[in-house]
């Protein structure tokens, strides 16, 4: 019993930030994709429930228009469900003739859900087999930064996805964090003084806009 509990654990275990994302290899609507044909990009891998439904459809419309300002800054956008490539095809064709919208980026037709089981995005106390609505950030060295998930019932806020990827570009770049509802161009918060001395400094420094020592902006 107890080991049969431990394989349903690792099953549907979900990757930690900080972690190395599961490495796999699916059959895509671009042909055979595996996380190594990422490597050196950071990668969007996000899941859909199903093909042919609505949220999804405004989902795909939303994902095509951020989709090349996403690829402008070295970033892929992969999606996953286990509907089949064909159903993949005909739902594409389905959107480009409804809404105008061509979907330029590959989707994964994870059959045997072994992408979606190693990414944990099938709940383990639902009743059917769909995936959730799940957003994996994977960095440039194919490391987890940024997990997110959304109900079934609600569509995905593209925007605080771009404005994500900006700030963890911004983070490894410069060695800061970015404040609540920062957006690119903004002021970021400066990594904390680690001595008395340099938190002194600081205080006095014009490049930095403190309320208190611990607490600083900087432009960038």
């Amino acid at each position: 019993m107890e080991r049969e509990q431990l394989e349903q654990e690792e099953t549907y275990h979900l990757p930690r930030i900080g972690e190395k994302a599961p490495d796999f290899k699916a059959q895509t609507t671009h042909g055979e994709l595996s996380l190594g044909d990422f490597a050196g990009k950071w990668l969007i891998l996000f899941s859909h429930p199903s093909d042919f439904t609505p949220v999804c459809t405004t989902e795909f419309v939303a994902f095509q228009s951020i989709y090349g300002s996403l690829r402008d800054k070295g970033v892929e956008l992969l999606g996953l469900s286990v509907d089949s490539v064909s159903s993949h095809i005909a739902w594409i064709q389905n959107i480009e003739k409804n809404f105008d919208t061509t979907i330029e980026f590959p989707v994964i037709a994870d059959l045997d859900q072994s992408v979606a089981q190693k990414f944990g995005m099938i709940m383990p106390e639902s009743d059917g087999t769909e995936t959730s609505r799940a957003v994996f950030v994977i960095d440039d060295h194919q490391i987890v930064r940024s997990v997110i998930y959304y109900p079934l019932t609600t569509g995905r806020n593209m925007q605080e996805i771009v404005r994500l990827v900006e700030a963890l570009k911004v983070t490894d770049e410069h060695g800061v964090s970015t404040p609540a509802d920062w957006q690119q161009g903004d002021q970021v918060i400066a990594s904390p003084p680690k001595t008395t001395k340099a938190a002194k400094e600081r205080l006095n420094d014009p490049d930095y806009d403190c309320v208190d020592w611990y607490f600083c902006k900087q432009d960038l």
